[in-house]
């Protein structure tokens, strides 16, 4: 009697796992092309002001040319940019739990080359490097998914190196 009724506890229990993951598959976000972007705030605390590009409802950014899906949650204490009157550069650092990574990397491929950027390279994996160039500068987006869930965005911008002649 003892061995079923751990059968049937075995057996509720497992459902309830099975049903719980199902729950939260179904809770995933997924990022949309058309999705309007997430101003990031500035030094003093204000939000930059949203640019409409192209009529799309997509918003340019504290980096100017690196659209951001508004899904993404800005971490300010892990970001910089660097600013000369010629020059923005620097590293943005974002994070979302439950994140369809490959609609991510869709989002910033269509976006990136939709803002001049060309495609270098792109390693796709547990962790994700997409590689962009313009002609004065380089973007590389690094996405990794954590095991608790959480989706890590860092985008960095630099300016390419001067050719020695």
């Amino acid at each position: 009697m003892g061995q079923i009724i751990f059968k049937r506890r075995s057996v509720l229990g497992l459902l309830l796992v099975i049903f719980l993951g199902l729950a939260l598959i179904g809770c995933t976000t997924t990022v949309k092309e058309r999705q309007s972007g997430q101003p990031i705030a500035g030094a003093a605390g204000e939000a930059k002001a949203e640019t409409k590009a192209e009529g799309e409802g997509m918003g340019r950014y504290y980096l100017d040319d690196v659209r951001v899906p508004s899904e993404l949650n800005y971490k300010p204490d892990k970001s910089f940019i660097y600013e000369t009157p010629k020059f923005k550069a620097g590293v943005l650092h974002f994070t979302k739990w439950l994140l369809d990574v490959p609609s991510l990397i869709d989002f910033f491929i269509y976006n990136m080359e939709k803002d001049n950027w060309k495609m270098i390279n792109i390693f796709r994996g547990k962790e994700s490097f997409l590689n962009f160039s313009k002609p004065d500068k380089t973007c590389t987006i690094r996405i990794k998914e954590k095991w608790t869930g959480t989706t890590i965005v860092e985008i960095q911008v630099g300016p390419l190196g001067e050719k020695k002649m």
